[in-house]
């Protein structure tokens, strides 16, 4: 399980970025694309989407950090970047 404080941006490459909820995630099948206890490699692509929104996260510096863009209910596409809960 990965915990990340994640942020999100709207307005174009250049607006401020804004705290939003943490992200918690696990994925495993045969190994842990996100290990129970860990976080995933540099590079790993993760996307989702459901009921609840959906995005697309690019992890960087072995799993400290990660990138992309999300899109909740409602709302548009956003900038989304998140780094490691400690």
């Amino acid at each position: 399980m990965a915990l990340y404080h994640t942020e999100i941006q709207w307005g174009g490459a250049n607006a401020e970025w804004h705290k939003d909820a943490d992200l918690q995630i696990v994925i495993s099948n045969r190994t842990g694309v996100v290990p129970q206890s860990g976080r995933p490699a540099t590079g790993t692509q993760v996307s989702w989407s459901g009921p609840q929104g959906s995005g697309n996260i690019l992890f960087f510096d072995n799993g400290a950090t990660f990138q992309g863009a999300a899109q909740f209910p409602g709302e548009g596409p956003v900038g989304y970047r998140g780094s490691a809960a400690s």
